[in-house]
């Protein structure tokens, strides 16, 4: 048991760190807070409680680490606000450093979003889960690397990420500030990807539709001509649906967009087709009409674009699902939002600077590149 030194009354105190996380002026070293969040940021709390006991001889409960995690995920997050308010009056913001080889290449851009599970009521695992989405955008240099058997493939290089739970415009601001912080209007190329979310597709027209070539990914786009052959012949999988959704996406893929949109014209124009088999074929056909200049793949292919937009989906795997959707996972915005933000500093090699009385020679967390 323990009181306040100062002598309060009523203040007995059991500090039992199982109960409370961290007892009352229990202090402790920075190079074990940092080490306990970034085992935080891979493993669930529990694990990683245990990890972190097994390495270092001392035992750390998940509640202390918990509250590691909150302490300096609202030290990141008062750092992002200070930067978002800084772009947001105008002024001119810091670069990062980028040596010569790297600013010369390409710059993509991509975004989706990911579900996550989250508590109905603060503070109980009682209710229905309740799923929202997580905006997810990646920036990254467009490289390339030869393999064992010679064959030069596209490689991702210096990734970027940033995440926000909320709606596109909470979404926007800190995407604008990565992509000014990578330089982007300096790149030689930038390029935009994504696939047809009318939201994403927002934030390619008010941030990057001035300097971005944009792509549609490939892959959603002949998932939609899949849909139409559903609705004209019931079954996707027959032999008359399979060869118009073989012949539509070789047009596609070989730079004869105009005639996929034809054909999609002349079906809804037609008599052939009413009631939801009608409303599917005029969407489908609306979709390729609005996006017919993102849909230019045969160019695309030429300057060494990618044609689809799975880095972005690759991202929302390993930022996102890897950490915040194991099995009977639930968060509290707070709790999912804190640990997002360590775990995006960790992504982005900007974690050291939240522990800068640990020496640098011992910190290089970050396996991104």
């Amino acid at each position: 048991m323990g009181r306040c030194p100062g002598g309060c009354k009523s203040s007995l105190q059991i500090p039992l760190d199982e109960a409370i996380g961290i007892a009352p002026y229990q202090q402790s070293s920075d190079e074990l807070m940092r080490l306990g969040c970034l085992l935080s940021l891979v493993m669930p709390y529990e694990l990683a409680s245990w990890m972190l006991g097994q390495w270092s001889g001392l035992s750390v409960s998940a509640s202390s680490l918990w509250n590691w995690v909150q302490l300096m995920g609202k030290q990141a997050q008062a750092e992002l606000n200070a930067q978002l308010s800084e772009q947001a009056s105008g002024r001119e913001l810091t670069c990062e450093p980028i040596d010569a080889m790297l600013a010369a290449l390409p710059l993509a851009i991509a975004a989706d979003g990911v579900m996550v599970p989250f508590r109905p009521t603060p503070k109980t695992c009682q209710g229905k889960i309740q799923w929202r989405e997580v905006k997810v955008g990646i920036l990254a240099r467009l490289g390339s690397r030869v393999t064992r058997a010679q064959k030069v493939v596209p490689q991702l290089l210096r990734r970027r990420l940033v995440a926000v739970l909320g709606n596109i415009d909470q979404f926007i601001p800190p995407l604008q500030l990565e992509a000014r912080k990578q330089s982007f209007e300096a790149a030689p190329k930038v390029v935009w990807l994504s696939d047809g979310g009318r939201g994403f597709w927002r934030v390619y027209r008010t941030c990057f539709a001035h300097c971005a070539v944009a792509v549609l990914d490939f892959f959603h786009a002949a998932g939609h001509l899949a849909r139409a052959t559903q609705a004209m012949f019931g079954d996707s999988r027959s032999a008359q649906a399979q060869a118009w959704f073989r012949r539509w996406r070789h047009l596609l893929r070989h730079g004869r967009t105009r005639d996929v949109r034809r054909s999609l014209t002349l079906l809804i124009n037609s008599d052939w087709f009413s009631g939801k088999a009608f409303t599917t074929l005029l969407q489908v056909q609306a979709y390729f009409q609005r996006h017919h200049r993102h849909m230019r793949y045969q160019y695309f292919e030429q300057q060494q674009i990618p044609l689809g937009s799975g880095m972005v989906e690759s991202a929302c795997k390993w930022l996102i699902q890897q950490r915040f959707k194991g099995v009977g996972m639930r968060w509290s915005e707070d709790g999912f939002n804190h640990l997002l933000i360590l775990r995006l500093a960790w992504v982005n090699q900007r974690f050291d600077s939240l522990f800068p009385n640990v020496p640098t020679s011992r910190a290089n967390p970050s396996p991104n590149p």
